[in-house]
């Protein structure tokens, strides 16, 4: 069972991580804006780098919305008073195993079915 300090501190890392995000979202902003075809530049070459920047750019966006939704809803498990309890079994989540990810819903044992 974890102490309110020690939730706190996962709260605070949470909130930490998703400003993070928030900062990525904005950085790669312009990234995941449409490709216009610039008749200065090289030719198909840039075109293609610049639509794989693109494809990159859209697929950290996916990855760092994913991330956030699981940052969220650790969020509202701490604020309800789950935070720290399996989802599935309701039995403790192991303190390495929150140190390692704080916004793993369930303990290793129903993790791994």
């Amino acid at each position: 069972m974890l102490n309110p300090a020690q939730i706190n501190a996962y709260r605070e890392r949470l909130l930490a991580e998703r400003a993070s995000l928030d900062e990525g979202d904005a950085k790669g902003s312009e990234d995941r804006g449409t490709v216009m075809l610039d008749q200065q530049s090289v030719g198909r070459l840039s075109r293609m780098d610049a639509l794989q920047r693109q494809a990159m750019a859209e697929a950290n966006q996916r990855r760092r919305t994913a991330r956030r939704q699981r940052i969220d809803a650790a969020l509202v498990r701490i604020e309800d008073g789950e935070f720290g309890y399996c989802q599935d079994c309701g039995e403790d989540i192991a303190r390495a195993r929150l140190d390692l990810d704080p916004t793993a819903p369930t303990c290793v044992s129903c993790a791994q079915g």
